[in-house]
């Protein structure tokens, strides 16, 4: 069974930096592309950003390009978003998300397996 768990938010001031973790486990993790989202209080829930299964290929919301960067690393089984210079905008539950299906690019669709999600809070 797939679990994904992610790990690193918190509370920080505009313009600071958040790194999250998120571990996926219960299947070849190298096989399966990974991503971000979050939902804000009272919004849907919206995609943030993608890496396909080799790493070789990342997508990002409009709202976040150029300030956040997904990573992965196979070896440890680890998909990382680095978020710099926040805005109160990104306040949001932020969730990580596992690919079902194998090979997949860096755009993710909703159906995927989740994580718990972690709350990010950007003060002004």
């Amino acid at each position: 069974q797939v679990q994904v768990v992610e790990s690193g938010g918190g509370l920080v001031q505009a313009g600071g930096s958040l790194r999250l973790s998120c571990e996926a486990s219960g299947r070849t993790f190298r096989r399966y592309a990974m991503g971000w989202f979050r939902q804000a209080p009272g919004k849907e829930r919206e995609f943030v950003a993608g890496i396909n299964w080799s790493g070789g290929s990342t997508d990002y919301a409009d709202s976040v390009k150029g300030r956040f960067t997904i990573s992965r690393d196979n070896a440890k089984n680890m998909v990382y978003l680095l978020m710099n210079t926040l805005k109160p905008e990104d306040t949001a539950v932020y969730y990580c998300a596992a690919d079902p299906k194998p090979y997949g690019g860096a755009r993710l669709n909703d159906d995927n397996y989740w994580g718990q999600g972690t709350q990010v809070t950007v003060s002004s």
